[in-house]
């Protein structure tokens, strides 16, 4: 299979995938049963490239990142099929003490609140160090004038006055600022984003998205960005997963998903972006209805009940997943083959 990646044309032999999710297959069971919040869903991230796995609230992006990284709730949550490879390996089968020698130094992840990240009662110093002490074993003078520089490379202003600081003497964007420091301080070949840009401002968001393409430049990080705006997948994606209910049911690389959208949950997705051409009243569009229940999934289609191209098969028959273009593929009847006349 042949990719476009940063520097790449089609055509040429693409890398071997950093990431590799296959078939990753995740349950969740409560007192009310049990149910596929994952469902069998497999994408690859190629080194210094940005994948964006996009899909509403609910749709299984965060719990595929902290599956990814053996952070999933237990026991409510089990990975019960699949293959997560890293550089080959596969994560699931490592114990808990083999995931820590990963987490941080291979892999890192950004989450989307800070203030949950960060521990209120260790100044930011000693934090951002934390996986320079566990992974490199710096200590003493050179480990902070490591966290000083990482700082700085965040864009921390003063950080060597700032660096014994607490989490609640800096504000939203610097605590996430912060917060990315501290996933870059091993130079991971790996970045998961989850929504790190939730209650930042769109003045402070597009910096903090202008300063992860800059240390994506300058590290050669493979970032997993998960959101849920088509209009942060613009500016920093390079190809595009869309995720619904469990399932990846779109991937394409950006600037095609942004042409030609094929499935008509992800054409609903970047209509819902407000488009400030137009007139107020006009500027918003939503998607009608509501995901479905984790235990009412219909057989065929999960997004049936909401879609305005649905036909009938789409309740009953699983969709196939079409190839639509050139590494462009669509779970969705509308695109496969006609049902020949009996």
């Amino acid at each position: 299979m042949c990719h476009t990646l940063k520097g790449r044309t089609v055509g040429e032999t693409a890398p071997e995938p950093v990431l590799s999710v296959q078939d990753l297959e995740v349950r969740i069971a409560t007192q009310g049963g049990s149910g596929a919040a994952i469902n069998r869903i497999s994408f690859d991230l190629f080194p210094g490239e940005t994948l964006a796995l996009v899909g509403e609230s609910g749709s299984g992006k965060s719990l595929t990142a902290l599956s990814i990284m053996g952070l999933h709730p237990k026991p409510a949550a089990t990975v019960v099929g699949g293959r997560v490879l890293f550089q080959g390996d596969d994560l699931l089968t490592k114990s808990q003490a083999e995931m820590s020698d990963v987490r941080g130094a291979h892999i890192a992840m950004i989450l989307q609140d800070p203030l949950s990240a960060l521990n209120p009662v260790m100044h930011i110093g000693y934090q951002v160090g934390e996986g320079l002490r566990r992974h490199k074993g710096m200590r003493g003078a050179a480990q902070r004038a490591e966290v000083i520089d990482l700082l700085d490379r965040v864009r921390i202003p003063s950080a060597a006055s700032r660096v014994d600081d607490f989490p609640h003497h800096f504000s939203g964007g610097m605590r996430q600022r912060v917060v990315g420091a501290i996933g870059i301080s091993c130079r991971p070949e790996v970045l998961i984003a989850d929504e790190p840009t939730t209650g930042l401002d769109v003045t402070v968001e597009a910096a903090y998205l202008s300063l992860l393409k800059k240390l994506q430049r300058e590290t050669g990080v493979a970032i997993l960005f998960i959101t849920h705006d088509f209009g942060i997948v613009a500016r920093l994606a390079d190809r595009v997963a869309v995720m619904y209910a469990g399932k990846i049911v779109e991937t394409a690389r950006t600037v095609d998903i942004f042409e030609r959208p094929a499935h008509p949950y992800t054409r609903a997705l970047i209509d819902s972006v407000p488009d400030v051409t137009l007139p107020p009243a006009a500027r918003l569009h939503s998607i009608d209805g509501n995901p479905p229940s984790l235990f009412g999934r219909p057989r065929g289609c999960a997004f049936t009940a909401r879609c305005p191209h649905a036909m009938e098969r789409c309740m009953d028959d699983p969709p196939p997943n079409v190839a639509v273009g050139e590494e462009q593929r669509a779970l969705c009847w509308l695109h496969a083959e006609p049902v020949a006349a009996p």
